[in-house]
C-alpha cells in the first residue's frame, strides 16, 4: 500500500486533518504569490514615476517588507501556539491573514489617495508577514505531532504541498486574466481580482480550521510555558535555531525564485509575454507538488540528512550553468526545464528539510522554534529573493545572476544540516522523536 493510500486509509482521519490544517496555509502562499505574480501592475497603480526599474523596485521591497515582521510573528504568536494550543494559534493566524488580504484588495491607488495609498499597502503586506510568521511553523509541528510513527516526513510534507496547489490555483487565475482581459485592464484594475478571491474563500477556510482538534501530544503535556520560559529557552538553544535558520535559508530562496519572481523573471528579463510565464510557474507549482511528498516519504525511509546533503551539493553545481544556458537561449522550453529541474532539487531538499526542523525543536516551544528559525530566513534571505535578483541583473548586466543567489543559498543549507548534525550530538536529541532541550 503507498503511502497515500494508507493516509486515506488511517484510522485517525488523517486526510481530513490534513486538509482541514493545511487549507489556511494555502490562503498565506497564495496571498504572497499573488502580490509576487502582480508585481508590476501593482507598481503602477501605489507606486508611479517615471523610472519602471525604480517602481518595480519599490513594490519588490514592499513585498519584502512583510517578512520583515516574520520574526516578531514566529515569537508572539509561536508563544501563544505553544502555550495555548495548535489549533487556538492557527484560527488567529488565519484571521490576521485575512485582514491583510482584505486591506491590499480594497485600497484606492496612488492617484486617490496619494502617500496613503503605498502606506496602506505597507501595511496590509506587513500584517500579512506578522501572521504568516508561525503559520508555517503552527501547521508543521501539527502535522509533525499527529503522523503515524514512521510516516512523518510524509505528513510533514503537506504544508509545503498546501503552498504547491495556491501557486497553482494563482497561476491559473492568472492564465485565466490574461485571456479574459487586455493587458491594460489587468494592470488598471484586474490585479485586484485574485485578491477579492482570497477574500471570499476565507469563510470556508475559517470553518475548516474551526473543525481542527487539538492534537494529543499537547493535549497530553502539563506543563504551558509562559513568555519569560520560552523565551529563556529560546536564548538557551539560540545555536540550534540559527543552525536551523541556515538550513531554511535554501528552501526559501529557491521557493520565492522558481515561484514568486518566474512572472516577473520571465516577462522583464527574458521578455516573454505574462501567459508563457505563468504557464511555466503553473507546471512548476505541479512539478513541486509531486516532488515534495514523494521526498517526505523516501526521508522516512533513508533519513532526512542524506536527502539535504545531496541535493544542496547538487544546487551549487547546477543553479548558476542553468540559468547561464536559460539566459544564453531564452525561449518558453527552455525556461521550462531549467524550472522544473530546479523544482526538483527544491522538492527534494524540503520534503526532508522540513520534518527535520519540526523533529530537532524542543517539544516546549516547538511552533517558536521552529518559527523563529523559518521566519528568519525569510525575513533576511527568501522574502527579498525578487528584489535581490532584480538588482544583481541591473547592477551586473548578467541575467543569470539569481543562480549565484540561489549558489550562495544551498551553501548555507549545507553548512546548517552540518551544523546541526553536532548541535543534535551535543543534546543527544535522538529521531524520529526526539527529546527536549533544556528550559
Amino acid at each position: 500500500m503507498n503511502p497515500a493510500t494508507q493516509l486515506m486509509a488511517s484510522p485517525q482521519g488523517g486526510a481530513r486533518r490534513i486538509f482541514n490544517v493545511t487549507s489556511g496555509n494555502f490562503l498565506e502562499m497564495y496571498d504572497f504569490m499573488v502580490f509576487g505574480y502582480y508585481a508590476t501592475a501593482i507598481s503602477h497603480t501605489f507606486f508611479p514615476g517615471d523610472d519602471p526599474f525604480a517602481s518595480l523596485m519599490l513594490t519588490l521591497m514592499t513585498f519584502g517588507a512583510g517578512f520583515l515582521m516574520r520574526p516578531l510573528g514566529a515569537i508572539i504568536l509561536g508563544s501563544y501556539i505553544d502555550r495555548h494550543g495548535r489549533r487556538k494559534g492557527l484560527l488567529l493566524t488565519l484571521t490576521l491573514m485575512a485582514l491583510g488580504t482584505l486591506t491590499i484588495a480594497v485600497v484606492p491607488g496612488y492617484n486617490t489617495l496619494g502617500m496613503l495609498a503605498p502606506v496602506l499597502i505597507l501595511f496590509g503586506r506587513l500584517l500579512q508577514g506578522f501572521s504568516a510568521g508561525v503559520e508555517l511553523g503552527g501547521v508543521s509541528v501539527y502535522l509533525s505531532e499527529i503522523a503515524p510513527k514512521g510516516k512523518k516526513g510524509f505528513y510533514v510534507s503537506w504544508q509545503s504541498g498546501s503552498q504547491q496547489i495556491a501557486v497553482i490555483f494563482a497561476a491559473l487565475l492568472g492564465l485565466l486574466l490574461n485571456h479574459l482581459l487586455d493587458k491594460g485592464e489587468v494592470t488598471n484594475w484586474g490585479w485586484r481580482i485574485p485578491f477579492v478571491i482570497g477574500c471570499l474563500i476565507v469563510p470556508f477556510l475559517f470553518w475548516m480550521r474551526r473543525m481542527l482538534e487539538e492534537t494529543e501530544v499537547f493535549s497530553q503535556r502539563k506543563h504551558r510555558p509562559s513568555m519569560g520560559q520560552i523565551m529563556q529557552s529560546i536564548g538557551s538553544n539560540w545555536a540550534l535555531i540559527l543552525a536551523g535558520m541556515l538550513m531554511v535559508v535554501t528552501t526559501t530562496v529557491m521557493f520565492y525564485m522558481i515561484t514568486a519572481f518566474t512572472p516577473t523573471f520571465g516577462k522583464t528579463v527574458l521578455m516573454m509575454d505574462d501567459k508563457q510565464s505563468f504557464l511555466v510557474t503553473l507546471c512548476v507549482g505541479v512539478s513541486n507538488l509531486f516532488w515534495l511528498p514523494v521526498m517526505g516519504a523516501l526521508s522516512d525511509r533513508v533519513g532526512r540528512r542524506p536527502l539535504m546533503l545531496i541535493f544542496t551539493v547538487l544546487m551549487i553545481a547546477t543553479a548558476w550553468p542553468v540559468l547561464h544556458w536559460l539566459v544564453a537561449a531564452p525561449s518558453l522550453s527552455h525556461l521550462l526545464m531549467a524550472e522544473l529541474w530546479l523544482s526538483f532539487l527544491y522538492g527534494s531538499y524540503n520534503g526532508a528539510m522540513v520534518v527535520y526542523l519540526a523533529e530537532i525543536m524542543p517539544a516546549e516551544v516547538r511552533a517558536t522554534g521552529f518559527s523563529l528559525a523559518y521566519s528568519l530566513a525569510t525575513a533576511l534571505f527568501g522574502g527579498f529573493t525578487p528584489a535581490i535578483c532584480s538588482y544583481l541583473i541591473h547592477a551586473t548586466g548578467d541575467k543569470a545572476m539569481p543562480g549565484v543567489w540561489l549558489s550562495i543559498a544551498a551553501v548555507c543549507g549545507l553548512l546548517g544540516t552540518l551544523l546541526i548534525k553536532r548541535l543534535v550530538n551535543r543534546y543527544q536529541i535522538r529521531h524520529p522523536q526526539p527529546k527536549a532541550l533544556v528550559v
